[in-house]
Parts: structure tokens; C-alpha cells; sequence
């Protein structure tokens, strides 16, 4: 899986740089540690319920960062408690306890962090005290391009029961290689289709058919009520939510909020790989998503107090006084307008500050900033005035691959 970090790198946590953190199984986006995170950053509900969607795209993990490049405050640490008890193969899931209630899952690929734990602590929030959570721990080798990355993989299961337990769940299950795959590399896998050749896709051909195939199992081998992916690896989420739809798995997905860094730096188990200059220039990718959520914003304050402002010289000077001159010099095209250029304006926003860690030391090497449509992850063009999008970015910096995101709403003027 992928991190999910995105919520946490909840399903896996790339080791490499080209492996995502995300799906408790090798990173899917590359894939994520959580397999985690999706669409807009949904609130987790209940097992059996749709949790509510947020549209606010804020990120952050407890506190919603400000102005550009104020990133929340991040999650309190996780206080140690017992390990959870390890269970490695279906049968021992199977015999381990009663399930007297829903049974939530989250798919994590190992070395787990607080971003795992914030995925565990929604789950056990969701399943109550009378459900059950289970944490799996898979380190995917069909999401590996090379044998290298899949060894260079962290694998860190004694630490990770004990973050597991102490964030509230039940047990892990952490089959091995044979256990998932009894006959070898499955002949018959699940395909991503057209959503899992974009973006990450494209960097990691493939990389998305064995997320979802290793999901899959997973799902049949767990039979959750509700699996808990972070919205940092969102292609990840939105092709697992497309696959249990298409599909008619009888389960809810559940996407968790990114969970960040007091500096803003997405929480994955990839950031282990970065020097102190490296992680300096590895924080452009969420002061770029921030700046252009904020650009956003402000473009849409400035069309909303528009068309509230009378046609009249007190309009002019109100625009005015709001630092937006030209707009003040045609106050009639600005209140029947809709907000102008808003795609390529927040794409723009966040390329200045990408360019700008390109040119730096050590530099940034941009992969793809792309603006997309969260159902589908096809470009939102720019005409486009309404509706939810997701602004996605991968770099590598050093040897290290990152990918973040946030969720943007078009046409909200709160």
C-alpha cells in the first residue's frame, strides 16, 4: 500500500524513493503507506456509514494551517502501551476473537509512524468499544519495480505492534509472502485501469494493478465493515473506492486527513531518507499546495465581494482597497465574471515556489504538479468554476521520492 499519511502513510510506507507509502502494502501512490488517502478528506463515520466528505482541502492534521505556509498543528505523539498481539495467518485471524461488533481494518506496509496511528485511532473511534481493529502489516512485492527497492523496504514489526497497540487496535495481522500468495505471483490480477496509468501511474507502471490486487486479497482475507486509507496517497484512495464500487465489495472506505509535520511536511515513512538540507527543500511541496489553496481563497473573496458591492464609485474604491486595482478599473466585468483564471491561478501559485526549490541545494526535481478531478484523476480544465478538485504534487529531492496533495473546492466562497 501507499502511505497513507495522507492520512499517514497508512498502507505501506515507501522505503524507496519510488515506492509510496500508502496501502498497507507497499506504497501505492507510490503506494502509500495507508492505502490511504482519497478524494477529499473525509471525516471517518461509523462502519456502515458514509463519513462526511470535507470540502475545506485544509491541511494539516489537528490544526488548520492559516496563511501560506502556516501548516496546522500537527497530531500529539501516540503514548506507549502494550504491543498488539501478532497474527500471521488467515486461520489465527480467524480463531483470534469473537467479533461481536463491526471489525474495522487499516492496511498499513509496516514502519509505522504517527500518521498510522492517527489511521488506527479513526478506525477504533469508528468500530467502538464493542468492535474490533485490525492493523495489517504486508510489504507488497507486486508494488516493487526492483528487487532492490522491495529489499531496501523498512521492516520494523516489533515497533510496529507497539504503535499499533497503543493507538487502539486489537491486533495485526502480518502474513507472509506465502500466506497471500499460496501459488506464487497471482496469475490473475486486479486491473487499475485508465485512473492507474496517470500520475503515478505513470511514473510506476503497474504499481497500481498490484495495490489493488494485494487490497483485494486483503479485504477477502480481513472482511472489514469499514477500511480506514490517508487522503495523502488520493489516487490510491480513489482507485480502491472505485474498485470496492465497481466490484460490489461489501465494504465503506474511509478516507482519513493528511496528517503533517509541525512544519508542514506530509508524515511518511519516506522522510527517514532525508538530510537536514534535503527535508528543508522537501518542505516546497506543502508550501506550494498551500499558497495555491490560498490563492484560490483570496480569488474567491474578491469575486464574492464583488458581486455583493454596489455598481457605484464606493464599489471602485472598496476593490480597491482590497489590493485589487484592475479589478477596480472594470468593476461591472468583475461582478458578472466568474472568478478569473481560478485552475491556471493556483496551478501558477504553486509552480512559483516549486521553481523557485528547483533552483536551490540540494534541488528539488519535479515529477508532475497536476490540478485533477478526484472521481477520475483526468486535468481539470481551465474553464472550470465549480466542483471539488485535488492539487497533487511528486518530487524527488535527493534519492527520495514524495508526493502530497490537498483537496480544493472551486466556486466556495467561504
Amino acid at each position: 500500500m501507499t502511505d497513507t499519511t495522507g492520512a499517514t502513510d497508512s498502507t505501506g510506507t515507501p522505503g524507496t524513493s519510488g515506492t509510496s507509502d500508502s496501502t498497507g502494502t507497499p506504497g501505492t501512490s507510490g503506494t502509500s503507506g495507508s492505502t490511504g488517502t482519497a478524494g477529499t478528506s473525509g471525516t471517518p463515520g461509523t462502519p456502515g456509514t458514509t463519513g462526511s466528505a470535507s470540502t475545506t482541502g485544509t491541511p494539516g492534521s489537528t490544526g488548520t494551517p492559516g496563511t501560506t505556509g502556516t501548516p496546522g498543528s500537527h497530531t500529539p505523539q501516540t503514548p506507549p502501551g502494550p504491543p498488539a498481539p501478532l497474527l500471521r495467518t488467515a486461520a489465527e485471524l480467524g480463531a483470534f476473537a469473537p467479533l461481536k461488533g463491526a471489525r474495522a481494518v487499516v492496511m498499513t506496509m509496516g514502519a509505522l509512524h504517527e500518521g498510522h496511528a492517527t489511521l488506527i485511532r479513526a478506525a477504533r473511534a469508528a468500530a467502538g468499544p464493542g468492535g474490533q481493529v485490525v492493523v495489517t502489516v504486508f510489504v507488497n512485492p507486486l508494488q516493487f519495480g526492483e528487487a532492490a527497492d522491495l529489499e531496501r523496504y523498512p521492516r520494523t514489526l516489533d515497533a510496529d505492534l507497539a504503535v499499533a497497540g497503543a493507538a487502539g487496535a486489537d491486533a495485526v495481522f502480518a502474513p507472509s509472502v506465502d500466506e497471500v500468495y499460496p501459488g506464487g505471483e497471482p496469475q490473475v490480477r486486479i486491473s487499475a485501469g485508465p485512473m492507474g496509468e496517470r500520475l503515478e501511474g505513470a511514473s510506476r507502471p503497474g504499481h497500481f494493478d498490484g495495490m489493488l490486487t494485494v487490497v483485494a486479497k486483503l479485504l477477502h482475507l480481513t472482511r472489514p465493515d469499514a477500511a480506514f486509507f490517508g487522503q495523502k496517497d488520493a489516487q490510491q484512495l480513489a482507485l480502491i473506492r472505485r474498485m470496492v464500487r465497481d466490484l460490489n465489495f461489501p465494504v465503506e472506505i474511509v478516507g482519513v486527513e493528511t496528517v503533517r509535520e509541525p512544519d508542514g511536511l506530509a508524515l511518511s515513512s519516506r522522510n527517514r531518507f532525508l538530510d537536514a538540507e534535503e527535508r528543508h527543500t522537501a518542505l516546497a511541496l506543502s508550501r506550494a499546495l498551500f499558497a495555491a489553496r490560498d490563492r484560490l481563497a483570496a480569488q474567491q473573496a474578491l469575486h464574492a465581494r464583488a458581486q455583493t458591492t454596489a455598481a457605484t464609485t464606493g464599489r471602485a474604491a472598496a476593490l480597491t482597497a482590497l489590493g485589487e486595482a484592475r479589478a477596480a478599473a472594470d468593476t461591472q466585468a468583475v461582478a458578472l465574471a466568474r472568478p478569473v483564471d481560478g485552475p491556471s491561478a493556483v496551478r501558477a501559485a504553486a509552480l512559483l515556489i516549486l521553481d523557485d526549490a528547483a533552483a536551490g541545494q540540494p534541488p528539488l526535481a519535479l515529477d508532475y504538479l497536476a490540478l485533477v478531478d478526484p472521481a477520475d484523476f483526468t486535468e481539470i480544465p481551465d474553464d472550470r468554476t465549480t466542483g471539488e478538485a485535488v492539487l497533487a504534487v511528486a518530487a524527488r529531492v535527493g534519492t527520495t521520492r514524495l508526493i502530497d496533495n490537498i483537496p480544493l473546492t472551486f466556486g466556495a466562497t467561504t
